[in-house]
């Protein structure tokens, strides 16, 4: 896919991975933003840093923005959705406990893997994310499992910022998050849809 102009993710979607993290699911959607520069494509590796311990998959339905949206409602921001694509929100979890914002655990180079982009399926509940490691099922869940539905999502999020066509929202990952270690294979498959599978090696 091309590089997007911006990469605006959602954390604590999930009511279980919230928990598996100790944390609870906020009242409004929590957004961060990934850098465009941590966008690699299928097959490429996905860099341990130096600096991290800790570096865990995120498997996520990624959401392509097809047309401009600005203080946009739900309806609008249905029909905006160009294309489906499977991201891994890859997160350096110590960096993410010790800097108290998001920014470095998730911008490293190569934390962000991106699918090829998919139709828009008719039913967005019926959406699922599938994150696999080394060929064994980790995470499993559905967009009719997220806190905040797809369409809102969008809404809330170009209340905050224009959103551009191009642009990715990746909407949050499912429980069963876990650790990467060099030799490692991550796949995350939007089923039926969108896959992405990369190796993990150290830097």
């Amino acid at each position: 896919m091309n590089r997007p102009g911006k990469i605006v993710c959602v954390g604590r979607n999930y009511l279980e991975h919230a928990r598996e993290l100790g944390n609870e699911v906020p009242a409004e959607p929590l957004l961060f933003l990934k850098p465009p520069s941590a966008v690699i494509a299928a097959g490429a590796p996905i860099v341990l840093p130096p600096q991290s311990r800790q570096v865990e998959h995120e498997g996520e339905i990624g959401v392509i923005i097809g047309r401009t949206l600005r203080h946009a409602d739900e309806q609008a921001a249905r029909a905006a959705i160009g294309a489906i694509v499977a991201v891994n929100d890859v997160t350096a979890r110590d960096l993410q406990k010790s800097d108290g914002q998001w920014t470095r655990a998730k911008g490293f180079d190569s934390f962000c893997p991106v699918g090829e982009p998919a139709a828009v399926p008719r039913d967005l509940d019926t959406l699922e994310v599938v994150t696999r490691v080394n060929g064994v099922e980790r995470q499993r869940g559905t967009a009719a499992r997220m806190a905040f539905a797809i369409p809102r999502l969008l809404a809330y999020i170009s209340g905050v910022m224009t959103l551009e066509p191009g642009d990715l929202v990746a909407t949050g990952t499912p429980a069963g998050v876990g650790p990467l270690a060099p030799g490692d294979t991550v796949e995350v498959e939007v089923t039926g849809l969108s896959r992405v599978s990369n190796p993990v090696v150290r830097a």
